[in-house]
């Protein structure tokens, strides 16, 4: 096999045509076609993707193992940060039992105040996202993780001496969030170059880090809490995810064929920029060809409504776990368990959405995580501390992870298929970052519906009965908004 470009080694599951529609597109500007998927009909076949990568001069036995070892890096990055952030619930549920309790950081801090620190994090994981993937292009994948890991552990220990509720949100919220999406967004946005037909596979196998990381982040945060205080929880935690991050980040780069698409782009930048500094701050924006398009329209409001519901169960599982009198210790194990079978349904999800189509999988997960809300959690905060409630809930731990988390690694094969690869990393940068604002607005709204005395040891589950019907409002429009996506790529198939 030659390891020339020109004759570059292609995935066999897809056809050479669209790898050549995608370098035409990227040269000309134009939004590229949407490839003849039939994602959003019923069918067996396997989607093509809308562009397949090269191996450049690499030969096939070499550029598989670059994608197995980009596969495993990005899991592991997503392991470590979005682990640890989405494990916040444990920190929800200690934080809110020492407001009530005299001389501590959180005293007489409010349930929403509280939860501002852990929404923070997980907003700005997100919110800054045009910046990372830009410095991702500007610098390298690799560097920009480092930075990552290094403010990621920087965080957690200016966190393990905080003495105030704003502290913790300015450095275990805001500071964390940042080092999380220098860690995250590089990984997300260069590992779908590298695949093909198994796209939503690759994703799904590494946004499960999250998943898998939440399994194992969650109960070890509880038990260091207990055993070492939490602020010594912080400094290690803090080290701990820095030193995978690094290890991980190492492997972290771009393909082959997008990494001279990349540095042609710099370049350019460069040349046109005044300054180094305003190169650095030069980010690149959504075409608007694309942005008043009703496919991204589409996209963009499914997203916010999504965002706006996702997080609120997550942080409050362990809190709620507790007023149907469960201890902490199974209150953290409630968010493990969300988190484990968040990890394997987003890989068997991934493998159906090749299968049936990335935007069937999108409309048939997002549809149930909304069902299970309101038929699962809403009943539970009605029929008192009972077994029924406990049922319901464990139920609802279970389901509300693997089909709510799966938007996640989904939206961006999506986005693929819509609006061509080429286009990929300022379409995914913009609506990371709407997802990231709205995460900043539900998460904190719902926690305001929650009285001040859900926070003591004697709270209700019919307290959470406000929070509850609101994220499964939310999710139904959500619904809605993911059907209005899957009739845009019905109609550009």
């Amino acid at each position: 096999m030659s390891t020339a470009t020109s004759t570059a080694y292609r995935d066999r599951s897809a056809p050479a045509a669209v790898e050549d529609i995608e370098l035409k597109a990227a040269g000309s500007g134009a939004v590229s076609p949407a490839p003849s998927l039939h994602s959003a009909g019923s069918r067996a076949a396997s989607p093509s993707p809308s562009a397949t990568p090269t191996a450049g001069g690499l030969d096939e036995r070499a550029f598989r193992i670059r994608q197995i070892l980009i596969c495993l890096s990005s899991f592991t990055l997503v392991f470590t940060t979005c682990g640890a952030g989405f494990s916040f619930g444990v920190y929800q549920e200690l934080y809110q039992s020492m407001s009530v309790e005299p001389n501590t950081p959180f005293t007489g801090a409010s349930v929403a105040q509280i939860d501002l620190i852990g929404t923070l994090g997980v907003a700005f994981m997100t919110i800054v996202s045009p910046f990372a993937i830009a410095w991702t292009k500007r610098f390298s994948p690799r560097t920009i993780v480092y930075c990552g890991g290094l403010l990621f552990f920087l965080a957690s220990l200016a966190a393990s001496f905080c003495q105030s509720t704003w502290q913790f949100m300015l450095t275990q919220g805001f500071l964390t969030g940042i080092g999380t999406s220098f860690s995250y967004i590089p990984a997300v946005t260069v590992a779908p170059t590298w695949y093909g037909a198994r796209r939503g596979l690759a994703l799904g196998i590494i946004t499960s880090g999250s998943g898998w990381g939440g399994l194992v982040w969650a109960p070890a945060i509880e038990a260091m809490n207990a055993h070492v205080g939490f602020r010594n929880t912080l400094r290690i935690s803090g080290a701990v995810g820095a030193a995978l991050v690094f290890l991980s980040g190492a492997v972290v780069d771009w393909d082959p064929v997008n990494k001279a698409r990349v540095q042609a782009e710099t370049d350019r930048l460069k040349s046109k920029s005044r300054s180094w500094i305003h190169s650095l701050f030069a980010v690149p924006l959504v075409d608007w060809k694309i942005a008043r398009t009703r496919q991204f329209v589409a996209n963009l409001s499914a997203n916010a409504m999504q965002a706006a519901a996702y997080c609120t169960p997550l942080f409050f599982f362990s809190a709620y776990a507790k007023t149907l009198g469960y201890s902490s210790k199974q209150g953290a194990m409630f968010i493990a368990v969300n988190n484990v079978a968040s990890g394997v349904g987003r890989i068997g999800i991934g493998v159906m959405a090749d299968r049936f189509g990335h935007a069937n999988m999108l409309l048939l997960c997002t549809a149930i995580s909304a069902v299970v809300s309101v038929g699962l959690w809403l009943p539970s905060t009605l029929t008192g501390v009972t077994h029924t409630s406990k049922g319901l809930f464990i139920a609802y731990s279970m389901l509300y992870g693997p089909t709510a988390s799966a938007y996640v690694s989904l939206f961006p094969p999506v986005a693929i298929e819509m609006f061509g690869l080429h286009n990929f990393a300022s379409v995914n940068g913009f609506l990371y970052m709407v997802r990231g604002l709205f995460i900043l607005t539900g998460t904190p709204i719902a926690g305001t519906l929650l009285p001040h005395a859900a926070a003591s040891s004697m709270a209700l589950p019919k307290q959470y009965l406000g929070m509850t019907a609101f994220v499964a409002a939310l999710l139904f429009v959500a619904t809605a908004g993911v059907l209005w996506v899957r009739l845009e790529v019905v109609k550009k198939a």
